[in-house]
């Protein structure tokens, strides 16, 4: 799901959750869970022209937010409105809470703009989280187009640090621009320093670029992993996510075993409205992560 928001919404950093961590499961109850918590922004740190991390912490004396990686909570820039955003790292393990947003909108532009000490108003964690319990003792495939990266973060430095154990791992990554490549500089430190295959394509190059050029499918080819035995997270925009896993599934990656991160016009995050309605499910709910096996029918249902 991202602009950081979830990637087709308005409404990160090393997250140190271990492999075999909570797997997706609903978030837990949450009291009033339609009332913003003050949480004070304590960093901010700009990604790419238009996309900023800002890390929060608690500013009401409460507990931070306990997330595991793939929910997301909904943010909200006190007299303009809120939007959903994934968590980019896990506050549980010591770290704060962590958002990668982009500015897309009055929201997002809100938020984006707000600096160290500043305060905005948090609801959460909704949403199911990634299954990282299948990703123990096998290929691991994470592929991100665009700001889909930054859900995925904490998964992948979790795989830059586990023992492989034999079991390959690799990062596939899309951008439009080599400018639009979030977390550029820390990709780069974990290709050259751990066992994480990283590759990196763009869609349109810049004179400095010496790196790939094309959609983020073509770097299939030369991803490591046997498909029998491998497990993949995705997540960017809608159709390329479509696209991706039926490629996985076409290579031999058995359907229930690709995950996507989804999402259609959430509002409420806790089942309320119906905004978010894809087909059977409320993907607040039943989502974000969702796994292409039940997804599959559902993706040639038009977004509004």
């Amino acid at each position: 799901m991202s602009t950081g928001t979830r990637p087709s919404a308005e409404a990160a950093l090393p997250a140190t959750a271990p492999l075999s961590s909570s797997p997706a499961a609903p978030a837990a109850p949450v009291v009033a869970e339609m009332t913003p918590r003050p949480f004070r922004v304590v960093d901010r740190v700009r990604e790419t022209p238009d996309t900023w991390t800002l890390r929060l912490v608690p500013d009401d004396g409460g507990p931070t937010i306990d997330a595991v990686p793939g929910q997301f909570t909904m943010v909200y820039a006190f007299g303009v409105g809120e939007v959903p955003v994934s968590v980019s790292a896990v506050p549980s393990d010591g770290v704060p809470l962590t958002h990668t947003v982009r500015a897309v909108g009055a929201v997002t532009e809100a938020i984006c703009a707000a600096k160290p000490g500043d305060v905005l108003g948090v609801r959460g964690p909704f949403g199911r989280g990634w299954p990282l319990d299948q990703a123990v003792g096998r290929d691991v495939l994470v592929i991100a187009g665009g700001l889909g990266l930054a859900p995925l973060w904490p998964v992948v430095h979790a795989l830059a640090r586990r023992d492989s154990a034999g079991r390959a791992a690799a990062v596939l990554v899309g951008g439009r621009t080599p400018a639009d490549l979030p977390y550029r500089d820390e990709l780069a430190r974990l290709a050259a320093q751990t066992g994480l295959q990283v590759l990196v394509t763009v869609d349109r190059a810049d004179p400095g670029w010496d790196g790939r050029v094309g959609v983020v499918t073509a770097l299939l080819p030369d991803a490591r992993f046997d498909p029998a035995r491998t497990v993949a997270f995705l997540c960017g925009p809608e159709v390329m996510m479509r696209v991706t896993a039926a490629a996985l599934t076409d290579a031999g990656v058995p359907a229930h075993r690709v995950h996507l991160s989804m999402e259609r016009n959430m509002h409420c995050g806790i089942g309320h409205c119906g905004r978010c309605q894809l087909g059977p499910m409320l993907l607040c709910l039943h989502g974000p992560v969702c796994d292409y096996g039940r997804l599959s029918p559902l993706l040639t249902i038009r977004e509004l």
